[in-house]
Order: C-alpha cells, then structure tokens, then sequence
C-alpha cells in the first residue's frame, strides 16, 4: 500500500468523528503534556510499532512535539475502531489538499517534503528512462492505482501486486524488469538490501497526478497549534534535522513544490 493509500484509508477513518470535534488547542495539549500520532503500525519506513526502528513518521512526529514542549504518545490506527479509541491529534505525510482534509475536520500545515510515485530498475538493468521499456517488458504497480492505469493506456504491459514491498521483492528476483513505488519505498528497499540497490530512473517526474506535497495533518486545530507545528517545521527544515531523519532510511528530503 502507497502513503497516498494509507492516507486515504486514515482519512476515511478520521470522517467517523473528526467533523464533529471540538477544537483542539496548543494550550489544552501543553496542559494534557502529549501530542498524539496516529500511524500504521507495520509500515516502515514510515512507521511501526515494532523493534528498534520507528519510521521516520514517529521520528518526526517526535521532533514536533520537543518543539511544542510536550511528550509524543502513539497510537496505532488501521480501523474504525482503533481510530475512535485513539483520539488523534495529527497524521503525518498527509496529502497536501486543503479541500479534501477540511472535508474531514483536518486542516494542514505547510508543506514540509514532495512525494510521488517513482519507477526503479534492478542493478544490472541498462534501461535509463521509462521510454528505454521494451515491449515485452513489465512494470509492477499496484491493483488499481493511477500509475498503472496510466501506463496501461501508454501500452506498457504492466504486473499487478497488492503491496509496495510485494513489487520490490518482484523486482530483485527478476520476476518483473521495473517498479513503480514511492521514492521512500525505493531508499528503504536500498537501506536494507545494499548487496541489491536498484536504480531510480526518470519516469513521471512532469505528471502533476503521481507528484504531490506532504504536511501535518492537524484534527480540528485551533490558530496557536497550527502556528505551533509551522514553526516547529520551519526549524526542523532549517537546521537540518528533517533532511538527517530521512536520511536515515535511506530517503533524500525533496522540497515541497
């Protein structure tokens, strides 16, 4: 599943209740002493609950809170249920759209990083672009997505897959000759494949549907907490610590567009 998937799917979880919610201050999560993440818990890089790696979400998320002077508590969220137990105050890598988050009471920050979709080939490939595909070459995409409908109406013969990790894993044995995944997707596989570091090779960098910004998804903030995570944004851009999170699973901070 892509973040814009993950995303989509925590955003209809947020619907159930965020619309109706108060509104939630800077001062009330000082007094609280937490700000709460929700997150995936099994969806590195990005986040998990397990182990000693966090994911950069939690990593971030955790850097916001120092700034807002408070704990980070986690929550992990996958359904409906979950999420009504949780009681989120923001989501990270949420799709920078006001329109659609204020649909479900979010409203964002600045966008702080630029996400997309990404196409990688394996390390003894010799295609460069995506025009370089053979026709009797294939490229993993997920069931449905807009990437693969997209190369389908291209002529690109495409192999369908329910997971990011599923396609990765296609593409190191050989059983697929491209990848179209995240770019964080790619920089994690190479974090933790070196002896197999596949390629990033151009592809749909000019397509404004498989590119977009990434910011905090706020539930229902009041005017102080949304200033708060702006400023704490603008330090963690400007010192560099955003750019050294990412860095660390293996992911090259992009600036928003």
């Amino acid at each position: 599943m892509t973040p814009a998937m993950r995303f989509l799917v925590l955003v209809s979880l947020l619907a159930l209740c965020a619309t109706n919610a108060a509104a939630r201050s800077l001062e009330a999560i000082r007094q609280r002493g937490a700000l709460t993440l929700c997150a995936h818990p099994n969806a590195l890089p990005f986040a998990s609950r397990r182990g000693d790696v966090p994911g950069f979400q939690a990593e971030i998320a955790k850097e916001l809170a120092k700034r807002l002077e408070v704990s980070l508590e986690q929550h992990w969220v996958i359904n409906s249920f979950q999420y009504r137990r949780a009681d989120c105050d923001v989501i990270l890598d949420a799709i920078a759209d006001r329109a659609v988050l204020a649909e479900v009471g979010l409203r964002m920050s600045r966008p702080y990083h630029r996400s997309g979709v990404a196409l990688a080939v394996g390390p003894n490939s010799t295609v460069a672009a995506l025009a370089e595909l053979g026709s009797g070459q294939r490229v993993g995409v997920q069931v449905g997505s807009i990437v693969s409908m997209m190369l389908g109406k291209r002529g690109v013969k495409t192999s369908p897959f329910a997971f990011e990790d599923d396609i990765m894993e296609a593409l190191a044995k050989g059983e697929i000759d491209a990848a179209a995944v995240t770019p964080a997707t790619i920089g994690w596989f190479n974090q933790t494949h070196p002896n197999a570091r596949v390629r990033r090779i151009p592809a749909f960098e000019d397509e404004p549907d498989l590119n977009w910004n990434v910011a905090v998804g706020m539930v229902n903030p009041d005017q102080k907490l949304r200033e708060g995570i702006d400023a704490a944004l603008e330090a963690l851009l400007a010192d560099g610590t955003l750019a050294q999170i990412y860095a660390r699973y293996g992911v090259e901070l992009q600036p928003p567009k």
